[in-house]
């Protein structure tokens, strides 16, 4: 029994891939972060970021909160803002999935859209715009250093103890890239020998969570230091893993879990041995207006 549904967030399953691993002297194990309570893995951050502000008394309740998001931090943070009895707006890009949109609103917050022509860069410039001249705080995911210290806290410290110290690899995909930059720091602490690897997408792929950005908006939070490789992925191939993951291993997931699993298999592809634990950030129902699944 829990107290509260924040009790909930971290200690999600680690499965073993049955079907997608043709090296059988590598094992993959899929993160399933959509088993949060609010769907993804960034309920870690939402809730380190806005529980470590009020403590800091950084934030309070008379807080006017923003945040630009593409979708599952927005979720996240909504449903701790709403927990905690904050006012939260939350902005995004018009071409956002509708299933992301009112699951925000039904948390209680107030959503903006804006252009789809200047994407999460013009959501997080309209969020600073209004942080300058109107009073707002934002807890700005992409600087904050309560993002990566959630996953340096809880995802790290799970992935070791559920693979008993044996893993080898770590793949992750990078947006904000709080995920990656936490749970790096925690293994590297506990093994040198445990390998980074961030996932990127290809010149012209749109990857919803995975991003390539433009230097003057690269999240402040990324050293490429914790980073041993990058692997690229085109759209293309992270939506058919999508869909292979749904059918092939019982795994509801979105596109940028395609992603983090098309960079582990092409990864096995090259290892003598290993063991591999990539994250799945979220659940597929989130995606089910889009064309993801068709």
């Amino acid at each position: 029994m829990s107290n509260s549904i924040l009790d909930l967030i971290g200690n999600t399953p680690l499965v073993k891939a049955t079907s997608l691993i043709k090296n059988p002297n590598v094992t993959l194990y899929l993160k399933l972060e959509g088993h949060n309570p609010g769907g993804s893995v960034k309920d870690r951050a939402a809730y380190n970021m806005i529980k470590s502000a009020l403590d800091r008394g950084d934030i309070d309740r008379n807080t006017k909160l923003i945040e630009a998001t593409s979708g599952n931090t927005g979720i996240a943070l909504a449903m701790i803002a709403g927990i905690f009895k904050l006012d939260i707006e939350l902005v995004m890009p018009e071409n956002s999935t509708k299933e992301r949109v009112q699951t925000m609103r039904a948390y209680g917050a107030k959503v903006t859209l804006t252009s789809s022509d200047i994407g999460i860069e013009g959501a997080r410039d309209y969020a600073e715009a209004k942080v300058n001249n109107e009073g707002y705080i934002m807890l700005n995911q992409f600087a904050n250093d309560d993002n990566w210290k959630a996953h340096y806290k809880t995802t790290g410290p799970e992935i070791w103890r559920d693979t008993k110290g044996e893993i080898t690899h770590f793949v992750s995909s990078m947006g904000t890239t709080g995920t990656i930059m936490g749970t790096s720091t925690f293994l590297k602490e506990q093994s040198k020998n445990v390998q980074i690897v961030g996932v990127q997408p290809t010149d012209e792929s749109r990857i919803p969570g995975i991003r390539k950005w433009p230097a003057a908006y690269l999240p402040k939070i990324f050293n490429p230091d914790k980073v041993d490789q990058v692997i690229e992925v085109s759209q293309e191939e992270a939506t058919k893993m999508a869909k292979r993951l749904a059918i092939e291993e019982g795994v509801f997931s979105g596109m940028s879990s395609g992603g983090s699993v098309t960079a582990a298999l092409k990864l096995a592809e090259t290892l003598k041995s290993g063991v591999l634990v990539a994250i799945i950030c979220d659940r597929g129902d989130r995606y089910l207006s889009s064309d993801l699944f068709e």
